[in-house]
């Protein structure tokens, strides 16, 4: 009876540490451990996405970056060294987001990635409006979504515009060049894809 008490405890533990690690607030503040499962992302180039192990000695590896510590510190902390060791790869300041995906030892993923989030498209596609996506999806497969491109849109001034932390960033993309963004870029929820009305003489 003890034993099924204390295991009991244990589960109500890490059910508990589930739960706070999931408000928004109490993420930020946790100190990461050995055994954490953190997901990385980075909007400028989607090919660096990934999973990254903390090993037994409190580090971490990430392409372009090497071997950084993460035990002890926070998501903030390890995004900013993140984004200040990948800078010099990127003509402007790459944005990163860290999360953390599982905790060590108690095998309970966190709600990160929901089943669907919500995109929206605005302008000159052919079905505007909200679209349920799947979490991996891209900007170029949103606007596949959305029916493609109408008639009159400015294909070289697509904009995808991402509010965080109460602060709107627009980004552009070049559907004929490639240019600005990429097409491969992985949305988040809530992200709004602007086709502008091409002009006159574009």
């Amino acid at each position: 009876m003890t034993r099924f008490l204390s295991g009991l405890m244990l589960a109500l533990i890490a059910a508990a540490g589930f739960l706070t690690l999931s408000g928004g607030k109490a993420a930020a503040q946790y100190a990461i451990q050995p055994g954490d499962q953190l997901q990385i992302e980075v909007l400028e180039d989607s090919s660096l996405n990934r999973g990254a192990l903390v090993l037994p000695d409190g580090t971490i590896n990430f392409p372009l970056v090497g071997t950084i510590r993460a035990a002890g510190q926070s998501v903030s902390q390890v995004r900013a060294v993140l984004t200040r060791q990948l800078a010099s790869n990127f003509a402007n300041e790459p944005n990163v987001f860290v999360t953390v995906a599982r905790l060590a030892g108690n095998g309970l993923d966190l709600p990160t990635a929901p089943d669907t989030m919500r995109i929206y498209l605005m302008g000159e596609v052919n079905k505007s409006g909200m679209i349920e996506a799947d979490p991996s999806t891209t900007l170029l497969q949103a606007l596949a979504q959305a029916g493609g491109f109408s008639r009159f849109a400015a294909q070289k001034r697509i904009q995808l515009r991402r509010t965080q932390g109460g602060k709107t960033r627009v980004y552009t993309y070049n559907y004929k060049t490639g240019a600005g963004i990429s097409g491969a870029t992985v949305l988040s929820e809530g992200d709004v894809i602007v086709v502008p009305e091409r002009g006159l003489f574009e």
